[in-house]
């Protein structure tokens, strides 16, 4: 018998199959560990056959790593789809089927040794043959009777080590080896509640269970209860025999979707997301992987649960650019959801109350199936929206970040015992320092990127490395102690709450107050339970949360995102306000939204006002249609990073060439052609250039060309990638 194996190395050189000696154990989805070269290393197993065309010197696989066959057949055609689409080699396709720690073996099972009464001796003979004296020993007989168990390092520790030890020598405790099942959010319960469902949802399920496209977008407004229509799309599937994945955009969102996966399905969910123990990741995977559990809940990575048999695939919030992966492997999660929808013959749905351009589209051209809910739950109409205009605030002496009109609604909010969330997507106390006197900005010494002020620790953080400075005593360039804070983040934004409202009880939410394990739970728990009055935070807080007691919400610098040089920062602006405005008045009471902007006039915000997505749909598409971009053109980024400038440099020079001439073949295909530098010239110590193209849609031998002429330019020190529709031209 003879295993095709991929050894576990990402490079292009031995991104090719091996042939090994297998014994007849070995399977396609294998884990083992092969020799290689003057290594051993592990592989995946993607296929046996009887014989090879290089029987001369053949080597053996040494051992199969896992219990049963980590990958699926379903991964391993998964695999396949993604070096092709992705261009990518396939030891990396493959470590998205397993957790990283699984990897080299750093992660396993968690065994425990437990002791339990011999059931064969009566608890009277072993209380009467033990000395009087031996009250520990008696203790342990007694907390163990009426077969209780154990662990050994309890018991131990209880009731002491060396009466533990007499009882097993007696033969009076057994002791056993079992497995322990590390649970994450163990605290994440709830009880299910029995909800009759509206017109509008009876009709969303109808429509996604009877057409006979794979992908449903459901298009349903903030508040609308698509949550409850994925939980019973969920429940057709387990009720067939089927399992499913729901996806979320963000960790902070996991832990109340679990909740209320877990109130309906118990046991059955399992959670996948990168905050996990290494030891809790692994055994939610085992416990998918086994069968053991058939729902897979998390964000983006959750795409490739080792679930088979799929019923129902949801991406919640589809239209977050989360979704997209920025590092390697770079790929599309709606890509992998709908190879993974049809390999199955299993339905796709795409949930959002601001859909995405091209998947809205596609809805309106019928690629997709289209289900709308229009109305809120309740039939509450949606939050009114106050618009403060900061220029007006300015002339009137009003610098702070606060308008009157909000701080007058916070005040009415606080009175009336309800809650508040103030939405500002910015953390850190202020977003850069410069010296009044020369101008000087403090930067990153990794990154082309201007330090942000934390006032918790005093420090200086850059928000794309990591790197934290000591705070500045003087201007470096010029020695002026005259320094300005400028602009704002969401620490000073809850200094400037406590100084209006002293007696309110706030809480922050941003990337500085969830780094810990629950984090997110933790903040969000307790606000739910009322244990703040104000919520601030950073996008995290703008979609999917639902707070009854939440009858305000307050968007500081709404336009900001409008300021991006990106084609669909007018997308972003309107997805944003809308979905955090939905945060308000989910219950009885009617929610305000106060909306500060220096560009009232501005038709982006107009349409989010108005809560127009149609009205913003044939705006945004008729300019896209009109300028060629997505969805009518692609646009595809050659990246070139390297740590020495000159060297990166010569590899763009290199891929230029190659692609210029394919530029000049093709011109009629082309829309724009250029290199340059990235907008960020330098991040996380590298140096950054580009070749920007933007090509005629629907041409996949052209990208498919510009892949096998680019990728191979990288070189040990330099970094080539490619990008299709990045998420971020920054």
């Amino acid at each position: 018998m003879i295993a095709e194996v991929i050894v576990d190395i990402a490079h292009s050189e031995v991104d090719k199959i091996f042939d090994y000696i297998a014994t007849p154990e070995i399977v396609p989805g294998c884990r083992v560990i092969v020799p290689f070269g003057n290594m051993k290393v592990e592989g995946f197993v993607i296929g046996v056959k009887e014989f090879s065309d290089y029987q001369k010197d053949l080597k053996q696989i040494i051992r199969v790593i896992d219990d049963m066959p980590a990958i699926t057949t379903e991964c391993l055609a998964l695999m396949r789809f993604m070096c092709a689409k992705y261009h990518i080699p396939c030891a990396l396709a493959l470590r998205q089927f397993i957790t990283a720690q699984m990897r080299k073996e750093k992660v396993g099972k968690k065994l425990v040794t437990i002791g339990y009464l011999n059931k064969d001796i009566p608890v009277s003979d072993m209380l009467n043959s033990i000395n009087k004296n031996a009250t520990a020993q008696a203790n342990i007989i007694n907390f163990l009777a009426d077969g209780k168990s154990a662990q050994l390092p309890q018991l131990n520790r209880e009731f002491g080590g060396q009466a533990v030890k007499k009882l097993i020598e007696k033969n009076f405790i057994l002791t056993e080896e079992i497995r322990l099942i590390r649970s994450p959010y163990i605290a994440v319960t709830g009880l299910h509640k029995q909800v009759d469902l509206v017109d509008a949802q009876i009709k969303a399920i109808e429509s996604i269970n009877n057409t006979d496209k794979t992908v449903t977008l459901l298009h349903g407004v903030t508040g609308s209860g698509k949550t409850e229509v994925y939980l019973r799309l969920i429940k057709q599937a387990i009720e067939k025999g089927k399992s499913a994945i729901m996806l979320v955009p963000e960790i902070s969102l996991t832990p109340q979707m679990l909740t209320q996966l877990r109130a309906t399905f118990g046991d059955d969910v399992a959670i996948l997301h990168s905050g996990l123990s290494d030891g809790e990741r692994f055994d939610e995977w085992c416990r998918l992987r086994t069968g053991d559990a058939h729902v897979a809940v998390g964000a983006r990575s959750a795409i490739f649960a080792p679930v088979e048999n799929l019923g129902v695939i949801i991406i919640d919030e589809e239209h977050d650019g989360s979704y997209v992966s920025e590092s390697s492997p770079r790929y599309d999660t709606k890509d992998i959801a709908e190879f993974r929808a049809n390999y199955n013959g299993c339905k796709l749905i795409l949930g959002s109350a601001t859909p995405s351009v091209t998947t809205y589209l596609n809805a309106k051209n019928g690629v997709y199936n289209l289900a709308v809910m229009p109305e809120r739950i309740n039939k509450k109409p949606m939050p009114e929206m106050i618009i403060a205009d900061m220029r007006k605030e300015i002339r009137r002496g009003n610098n702070s970040a606060f308008s009157t009109p909000l701080k007058e609604e916070l005040e009415r909010c606080l009175n009336n015992g309800n809650q508040a969330i103030i939405f500002l997507n910015r953390r850190g106390y202020s977003q850069r320092i410069v010296c009044r006197e020369c101008g000087y900005i403090a930067k990153c010494e990794n990154c082309d990127i201007a330090l942000n002020y934390h006032s918790v620790g005093n420090v200086l953080k850059c928000h794309y490395c990591g790197a934290t400075y000591k705070m500045l005593k003087a201007c470096p360039e010029c020695g002026s102690v005259h320094i300005n804070y400028v602009g704002t983040g969401t620490q000073k934004v809850v200094d400037d709450i406590k100084a209006l409202f002293p007696n309110a009880r706030i809480l922050r939410m941003d990337n500085d107050t969830t780094s810990t394990k629950e984090g997110h739970l933790k903040i969000l728990s307790a606000f739910g339970n009322h244990e703040a009055d104000i919520l601030v935070g950073t996008q995290m807080i703008a979609k999917g949360h639902d707070f009854p007691a939440v009858t305000l919400v307050g968007i500081l610098d709404a336009d900001m995102s409008l300021l991006f040089a990106d084609y669909r920062s007018g997308e972003r602006t309107f997805q944003l306000i809308t979905q955090v405005a939905g945060r308000s008045g989910r219950a009885d009471e009617k929610g305000v939204v106060v909306l500060q902007t220096y560009q009232p006039d501005n038709a982006i915000l107009r349409y989010a006002i108005n809560y127009d997505y149609q009205g913003f749909f044939a705006r945004e598409n008729s300019i896209r249609r009109t300028t060629f971009y997505p969805p009518y053109a692609t646009i595809l980024r050659v990246m070139v990073e390297s740590e020495e400038d000159e060297l990166a440099m010569e590899v763009l020079r290199n891929i230029n060439e190659k692609l210029y001439d394919i530029y000049l073949k093709n011109q009629q295909q082309f829309l724009f052609y250029n290199k340059m530098k990235s907008p960020i010239k330098r991040l996380k110590n590298k140096y950054r250039y580009q070749v920007l193209i933007r090509i005629k849609q629907n041409n996949d031998q052209l990208i498919n060309q510009i892949y096998n002429l680019a990728l191979p330019e990288k070189t040990q020190k330099t970094l080539v990638y490619i990008e299709v529709n990045p998420s971020n031209l920054s």
